[in-house]
């Protein structure tokens, strides 16, 4: 993402943090779409973020492409339900990765003091729901966005 505030965020920024995070998510839907098709069933699973519900202020693209997953996960889910296709998407919140391992300490307590279970999730927490909602487990459930932040957002 490019991250700053709208009014000095130049129009290249907004562009390239949209391509990336959101048509980026629909180039990669309609290629896994067509074999699904074919073989008249799957599971997608998109990634969204906390942000995208809760917005942030100085992350303008990155929300706006993010809330547009969302948005596309919804649309899909009713373009694709009728060949047996489930979309879905898993939106983290404040994860330890390498990305946040670099962020100010300052920061980071602010960020957890937002959590109600007053931690960092983890990479393996997403990437179960990744694969519950992937698996069979879930097969009733499409069109939903299933958060993974600590109650960061309820």
């Amino acid at each position: 993402s490019r991250d700053g505030l709208l009014a000095r965020l130049k129009d290249e920024d907004w562009a390239l943090t949209l391509g990336v995070n959101l048509s980026g998510v629909m180039h990669l839907c309609r290629a896994a779409s067509r074999p699904m098709m074919k073989q008249k069933g799957g599971a997608i699973v998109n990634l969204t973020s906390v942000v995208a519900q809760t917005g942030n202020a100085g992350q303008a693209s990155y929300t706006a492409a993010k809330g547009g997953v969302i948005s596309l996960t919804k649309s899909l889910a009713r373009e694709l339900a009728s060949r047996k296709i489930r979309v879905n998407a898993v939106a983290p919140g404040y994860i330890e990765t390498d990305m946040t391992s670099g962020l100010p300490e300052r920061a980071k307590e602010a960020m957890l003091s937002q959590i109600p279970l007053r931690r960092a999730g983890a990479p393996e927490e997403v990437a179960a729901a990744v694969l519950w909602l992937a698996g069979e487990e879930s097969g009733y459930v499409t069109g939903q966005v299933l958060n993974v932040n600590g109650g960061m957002y309820l």
